[in-house]
């Protein structure tokens, strides 16, 4: 059995890069979030709590999942990056 006296390569990133990335996700998904609320607001005349809901919630997931798809390939790179140094 081979022993393991060399740690090998990690693509992980650290952690101060993974914790700006989630960070990131969520500051990106509450400005969608007031985003949506208030495009459906200004469409909205009377009681529009619900619709006004709907659009946050939509726009929150929208906005945090394309955060996130780029903090993943922006993660991805910088891992590979350190790879090839």
């Amino acid at each position: 059995m081979p022993e393991a006296s060399e740690p090998g390569l990690s693509s992980i990133p650290s952690v101060a890069a993974r914790l700006v990335a989630f960070v990131s996700i969520l500051i990106a998904g509450g400005c969608g979030g007031l985003i949506g609320w208030a495009m459906v607001g200004l469409q909205c005349s009377g009681e529009c709590t619900t619709p006004k809901s709907i659009g946050a919630i939509v726009s929150t997931l929208a906005f945090a999942g394309g955060t996130a798809v780029i903090a993943v390939l922006a993660l991805r790179a910088l891992a590979e990056w350190k790879a090839n140094q």
